[in-house]
């Protein structure tokens, strides 16, 4: 049985769509998930990057192409009533609901639907109280401990070289992305282009280096 670590935000509607699809795309393998929550904010910071929703053209596009996708492979999503939004409170209480950096599938399940379906404000008070009371968190969301979890979580991804959610590390390897869940789905049946030039060629590649006249 081989090992995965997911690692997700809950403000990611790529995250939402891997983790309804990922039980029919690895339908009959034998593996075991880790469902680690991270902050994709502090990722995009450690890499320098702006997140799709900083960009006009790029927000549109992803907002349109996320709905195209959950229509077309049968994946109920609603924008929420605002997006971007502070995903913190989600992270927190989804990481107080156990004792180290991975949630249940159960819990993941209820946040991101919580999130990604109905259309309401993920970030309105009342219902994040609401949400809390379903959950019964073991620690306090709010807690340095589950701060220092989240940060710790974040930090493994960043090492693991994460740039984006979802990723997925497997057998040491990195994989990115809804659309690359068949691409996870041959790493666990041990398919052998992992291990050949190709895999490992991508990383060796050089690049052009530019200068400045």
């Amino acid at each position: 049985m081989k090992h995965v670590d997911f690692y997700l935000d809950f403000i990611s509607p790529y995250s939402y769509l891997a983790f309804e699809q990922l039980p029919k795309a690895l339908e009959g393998l034998s593996y075991s998930v880790a469902y680690k929550p991270i902050l994709f904010g502090a990722v995009l910071k450690h890499h320098g990057q702006l997140g799709p929703a900083e960009i006009p053209s790029k927000r549109e596009w992803t907002y349109r192409q996320v709905l195209w996708l959950g229509h077309v492979n049968g994946i109920p999503i609603e924008m929420p009533a605002s997006h971007p939004y502070n995903p913190l409170a989600h992270l927190r209480l989804a990481l107080a609901t156990t004792s180290d950096g991975s949630i249940s599938r159960y819990v993941a399940e209820t946040i991101f639907r919580e999130v990604w379906r109905g259309g309401e404000e993920a970030a309105d008070a009342g219902r994040l109280a609401a949400l809390a009371a379903r959950l019964e968190p073991r620690r306090e969301p709010g807690s340095e401990a589950v701060k220092a979890q989240l940060k710790a979580n974040t930090d493994e991804a960043i090492a693991q070289n994460v740039f984006g959610v979802p990723a997925y590390a497997v057998d040491g390897r990195l994989i990115w992305g809804f659309d690359s869940l068949a691409m996870l789905r041959a790493a666990l049946q041990g398919d052998p282009w992992f291990d050949g030039p190709q895999w490992q060629g991508a990383a060796e590649r050089p690049s052009l280096q530019r200068t400045n006249r």
